[in-house]
């Protein structure tokens, strides 16, 4: 996975790809104040619900553009609607490399059906509990502390529009987020973290 991030291959489009599942649609019960010199911005603790979307997100990690669907479930059926729509994105002369984590609708049956029919796209999977090698997580903890976390909205359309136009802000002037540790250094600190794991039992 850090290989294709520091030398991806030549005529190729690689890309990091996730769900953000059950963005609840959140109305506050009180409308927040805004901030001002002295104050900061107020939001009450209450809310309600009006319902979840799920995020399905592709990250270019050349680019740093976005492609994006909100679907209301997270199955194989939508994954492979969103991989579809990937696919028809790129000029059919370069193969496509998804970086994702091992989520069983990735390796549901029907998708591995669709994987021999499209020889030119290709899987890599992030180890379990390694979440943290997918650079769209990255653009997800944006999303969530720059939209979402003060978003008030009164439907999950509401909620859907405004992820959307985030979006479509970002891929304005999409930046790529550039990985910068290197393979020995990430295996160094895994060691680290399970020499100290293993003095705990």
């Amino acid at each position: 996975v850090v290989g294709l991030y520091l030398n991806p291959p030549e005529r190729a489009v690689v890309f990091s790809f996730d769900e953000k599942s059950q963005i609840q649609a959140l109305d506050r019960t009180q409308p927040g104040l805004p901030m001002k010199k002295g104050r900061a911005g107020t939001m009450t603790h209450d809310y309600k619900r009006h319902g979840t979307t799920t995020l399905f997100a592709a990250l270019d990690v050349a680019t740093g553009r976005i492609q994006q669907k909100c679907l209301p479930q997270h199955r194989h059926e939508d994954f492979l609607v969103f991989l579809t729509q990937i696919v028809r994105s790129v000029p059919k002369d370069l193969a496509i490399h998804v970086i994702l984590d091992n989520y069983a609708t990735h390796k549901h049956a029907n998708v591995k059906a669709w994987l021999a029919r499209n020889p030119r796209v290709h899987f890599h999977f992030t180890p379990t509990s390694a979440s943290w090698l997918n650079l769209v997580e990255r653009f997800f903890g944006e999303l969530t502390q720059r939209q979402i976390r003060r978003l008030a909205v009164t439907s999950v359309d509401h909620l859907i529009a405004t992820i959307t136009a985030y979006i479509d802000h970002r891929n304005e002037n999409p930046e790529p987020f550039v990985w910068t540790a290197t393979v020995r250094e990430i295996l160094r600190k895994v060691g680290k973290a399970n020499a100290t794991l293993a003095t705990l039992h």
